[in-house]
């Protein structure tokens, strides 16, 4: 199945670039990619002092279906067993059927792999009304700059969005990287980078509506 698309939009940092499909094809037949990428320890601060070696990053994006359906996907929400494969419905997502959405796995260390994943099936693109990516850190205290994380968002057929964490300065342990607003015939990438004390302050300031509870991994 192919969804048939008339633009693309990208908006980063207040300019808005355009891509329009309907000349062409108009279609998406790749998956949108997010990725975050990191190594620990890779920085030192100005005081010499090294990130702590426990660091754990996460990535994970809140979504909507056009039927209503919210819901929130990162490596705390499907920890102590509630993941899953991709082709089963789970705390994960699911990349077969709704939400057409999948995280490929909580990665604690990112020494020398691929980090984390969220993929979007392409087949699944009429089902979905937005997303909101973000990335927190779950261990250690909020010094992004002694990091040298990176998070990607890949959507095909527009300019890639990066946002690298470790230029980043705020005492905030939770970022707000990018919003991804879909229609019946585009896609809209707007970047973010606002920072949030919580998953919950995140929630309330894109008005999302869900409710939270403390949990651990």
């Amino acid at each position: 199945m192919t969804i048939n698309l008339q633009k693309i939009t990208l908006e980063k940092k207040g300019d808005t670039h355009v891509i329009d499909l309907s000349k062409n094809t108009g279609s998406i037949t790749q998956e949108i990619n997010i990725n975050l990428n990191w190594s620990k320890g890779a920085k030192k601060s100005l005081f010499g002092s090294m990130f702590n070696n426990d660091i754990d990053l996460d990535l994970g994006c809140f979504y909507e279906l056009n039927n209503g359906e919210r819901n929130v996907i990162d490596g705390l929400q499907f920890s102590q067993g509630q993941g899953g494969p991709r082709n089963r419905l789970t705390r994960q997502g699911q990349y077969t059927g709704r939400p057409w959405v999948w995280h490929t796995g909580d990665d604690r260390g990112a020494a020398a792999g691929s980090g984390e994943n969220i993929i979007v099936n392409p087949l699944g693109l009429h089902d979905l009304k937005r997303m909101v990516i973000y990335c927190f850190i779950y261990d250690g205290a909020a010094r992004w700059q002694e990091t040298n994380a990176v998070v990607t968002v890949k959507v095909p057929g527009s300019p890639e969005i990066e946002v690298q964490m470790g230029n980043q300065a705020n005492l905030n342990k939770f970022c707000a990287i990018a919003e991804i607003l879909f229609t019946a015939d585009s896609i809209g990438v707007r970047k973010l980078v606002t920072f949030h004390t919580s998953h919950g302050h995140c929630d309330t300031a894109y008005n999302w509506g869900l409710q939270w509870t403390s949990g651990s991994k």
